[in-house]
Parts: C-alpha cells; sequence; structure tokens
C-alpha cells in the first residue's frame, strides 16, 4: 500500500501542472485583463488627466498623450493614455514577463503555498480565503453530512421494501425535490419564512447575528444553526436525492446477487444479511461518490445561495474575481481546491481498502 500511495502522491504533480496549465492559457486569451479593467475604471471617472491609481502599495502617475493616440493599443480603451503609465501598470500586475516565466514564478509559489496579493484587495490572496471559508465550510460540511445521514437510511429502508407504497410516495417526494433549483426552493423559503409575505421567523443576512461574541456558548449554537437552516434546506434538497437514489440502486444490485441468497437459506437473519453481508459490499460504490459529493458540496449552488442569503463565502468570492479580472484570487482558488480533490481521492481509495480488506490495489496492473 504505501507504494500505491507514493506512486499517487507523485501523479497528483503533474497533474495539478495540467490543470493549472489549462486555465493559466486560457486566461491569456479572455478579454478584459486587469490592466482593462484599472483603464476602464479611469476612463469611467471621467478624469483621466492624471490618471493616479493606487494597487499594490503603488502609485502611478499619467497623463494624457499630446497626440491623443492610442497609448498602447493592446489594450481596448487605453487611447489618451500615455504609454508609459500603461508600461507601469503592465508591471504592476507582472505582465512585463514571458507568459511562460510568470506561469513558472506562479507554480512555484504556489508548491510553497504563497498566493501573493490580491490585485484589487489590500489584502493577501490567503487571508481573503481565510475570511470567506467559514461560510464554505458551514454551507458545504453541513450539506454532506445531512444529505448522508438522511439518504442512505432511507436508501436502504427503500432498496428492502421495492415497490412498496413507502418507496412509491418517497420517489415521487425525491423526484420533485431533485427536480426543484435550489435557489428557487430558497426563494420559496424567504418569502414563507425569512420576513417574505408570510412569517419572519428565520434572519436573512450573515452566518451569525451581530452580537454572536455577546451570547453565552450555547445561543451561540443556536444562532450559528439558526442562521444556517434555510441555506442549508436550499442546498440539501439535489444532494439528498441523489443519494438516495444511489443508495437504493446499490443496495438493489446486491440484494439480488447469489451470496444473499446463499446466506439467506443458511438461516441468517435478514438484519445480518443486510448489514453483515450486502452493506460492505453495497456501500463502495457510495464511498466511490464521496470525492466527488465533498468537492461539489462546496461549490454546487453556493454562489447563487450565498447572493440570495447574503452570505459572503468562496462562491461569491470566485464570482467577483473572475468578474474583475483578479487572477490571484481566481488561480489559488483553483489549486487549493485542485490539489483538495486530488487529496480526497487518495482518501477514497484507502476508504476502499478499509471497508472491503479484499481490495489491494498494489496489485492492479496500472
Amino acid at each position: 500500500m504505501g507504494a500505491y500511495i507514493l506512486r499517487r502522491l507523485l501523479l497528483m504533480i503533474p497533474t495539478i501542472i495540467g490543470i493549472m496549465a489549462i486555465s493559466f492559457i486560457v486566461i491569456q486569451f479572455a478579454p478584459g485583463g486587469p490592466v482593462e479593467q484599472v483603464i476602464a475604471q479611469l476612463q469611467g471617472q471621467g478624469d483621466t488627466s492624471t490618471g493616479r491609481i493606487s494597487g499594490g502599495g503603488s502609485d502611478f502617475q499619467g497623463s494624457q498623450s499630446a497626440a491623443g493616440g492610442s497609448g498602447n493599443g493592446e489594450y481596448r480603451g487605453a487611447q489618451g493614455l500615455d504609454p508609459e503609465f500603461i508600461a507601469k501598470l503592465r508591471k504592476q500586475f507582472g505582465f512585463d514577463k514571458p507568459p511562460l516565466q510568470r506561469f513558472a514564478k506562479m507554480m512555484w509559489d504556489y508548491a510553497r503555498f504563497d498566493f501573493g496579493q490580491s490585485y484589487f484587495r489590500d489584502i493577501s490572496v490567503i487571508d481573503l480565503i481565510g475570511e470567506k471559508l467559514p461560510v464554505s465550510i458551514s454551507l458545504g460540511v453541513w450539506i454532506l453530512l445531512l444529505s448522508y445521514a438522511i439518504s442512505i437510511p432511507l436508501g436502504i429502508k427503500k432498496a428492502v421494501g421495492d415497490g412498496s407504497q413507502f418507496d412509491v410516495w418517497t420517489s415521487g417526494i425525491i423526484i420533485v425535490a431533485y427536480a426543484v433549483p435550489g435557489f428557487l426552493f430558497g426563494i420559496l423559503l424567504i418569502v414563507l419564512f425569512a420576513g417574505g409575505s408570510f412569517f419572519d421567523w428565520f434572519p436573512l443576512r450573515g452566518l451569525v447575528s451581530d452580537n454572536f461574541w455577546s451570547l453565552p456558548w450555547y445561543s451561540k449554537i443556536l444562532d450559528y444553526f439558526w442562521h444556517l437552516t434555510l441555506p442549508l434546506i436550499s442546498l440539501a434538497l439535489a444532494a439528498f436525492a441523489t443519494s438516495t437514489l444511489l443508495t437504493k440502486n446499490s443496495f438493489i444490485d446486491e440484494i439480488r446477487k447469489q451470496y444473499v441468497v446463499t446466506a439467506r437459506a443458511k438461516g441468517l437473519s435478514e438484519r445480518r444479511v443486510l448489514y453483515g453481508h450486502v452493506f460492505r459490499n453495497a456501500m463502495l460504490i457510495i464511498i466511490a461518490g464521496f470525492p466527488a459529493a465533498f468537492i461539489t458540496s462546496f461549490f454546487s449552488g453556493s454562489l447563487l445561495i450565498e447572493t440570495i442569503f447574503s452570505l459572503d463565502g468562496l462562491g461569491r468570492l470566485g464570482f467577483e474575481s473572475v468578474v474583475k479580472r483578479d487572477y490571484p484570487v481566481v488561480f489559488a482558488t483553483l489549486y487549493i481546491f485542485s490539489l483538495m480533490g486530488l487529496v480526497v481521492g487518495l482518501v477514497s481509495d484507502l476508504t476502499y481498502t478499509w471497508v472491503d480488506p479484499r481490495i489491494d490495489f498494489e496489485r492492479r496492473d496500472v
């Protein structure tokens, strides 16, 4: 197993480099980069005679070109700006270096977890992500636990009673839950329970109340979950539906196999057959989907849900960073969660061997 783990860890290096390289290449052709963003802000102020901006601790002075021509034909909207000012702007953002050199430096910095400074916020990228992470962790982890805690027992019960009245009407509920978008259900919950048109039972803004730190510990717990109730319900629908159907189908496939018939013929109780034999094999496919569920729990629908419930998390940060072309934040979040996905994938494989010791990855031909 040690050789397999080492091989997987080594494979993460070219994988993460490939992911970042593809994204970096795409970004090179994307219009409206950070230099153009600053130029647009300057032009939008209506007074570009000084062209004064501040970013990254540096101030730049740029006067309008006397010729009135393009300061740099490479940038849209740069007409009338001093070419020297544009050159300083390019240097500030690091675009004065060749793309390959910029990519190599970025990967070297990221390997040391040095993500630099945000282009348009006076804060380091790692601190910015740290500020937004509690919201995304709160939504992601609780959604994951909630969906698995409900869907696995429900899926098992539906598999055992396949075709029963309980199976039929719960399937109807699951189909409806899967079909309704989470953000649309979130709006419905706001209208009903967050001061919309009916009741005002739940808050509509933030992860905690303004007086959170002055509350006793038990009130802090209640306040925390009071704010999370509606967002969690909104996000749980699709995850809960998918996991339930996956669990049911997996258990049905196992229940119909010959070893289950043999176990029943030996006189084993139904509970012993189900949880002593079927459960271990049926759960393998659930474990296989855990990495995707883990990563998806941080992103699936989080942008819309965070916007609807005024939660300042990573989904909102990522969207705003893409719009503003804040590339350090975009690439840092991509790197972190790509790395997380690869690590969780390895953990998933190791969990396979824990659930079923018959699986030995080292004996596979790769």
